[in-house]
């Protein structure tokens, strides 16, 4: 498989609930905003503990690029009529498992000192 098409087997698997099978090395590692998680098996781990924020989500894919041992990839994720998280997320592979995720996003409220005047 390439690069695309492990990100889309990814994509696929979360959205069948299927996280336990997902492409991930032993070492896999996964940066947000909110902090580092460390390996697969600490990964999966959190995923189990909080199914309800992570499982019966659907992707919306707006933007990738995919290289040879790295993808980028935008998209929009929904849960229910109420939740959108807009995302952008590097991918990098070992062969054809991903191991390490950086993931952007926005997660409270903006500090009234950062916020525009109109």
């Amino acid at each position: 498989m390439n690069t695309e098409e492990i990100v889309s087997d990814w994509f696929h698997k979360w959205e069948k609930g299927h996280y336990r099978d997902l492409p991930l090395t032993d070492d896999f590692r996964h940066t947000s905003p909110f902090g580092t998680i460390e390996g697969k098996d600490a990964y999966l781990k959190i995923v189990e503990e909080n199914k309800d924020k992570f499982l019966g989500q659907t992707f919306e894919i707006h933007d990738g690029f995919y290289g040879e041992n790295h993808a980028c990839v935008r998209y929009t994720a929904r849960q229910g009529p109420d939740f959108l998280l807009d995302v952008s997320e590097w991918y990098y592979f070992e062969g054809e498992l991903i191991d390490r995720i950086v993931a952007y996003y926005h997660i409270g409220e903006i500090r009234s000192e950062r916020q525009l005047k109109s």
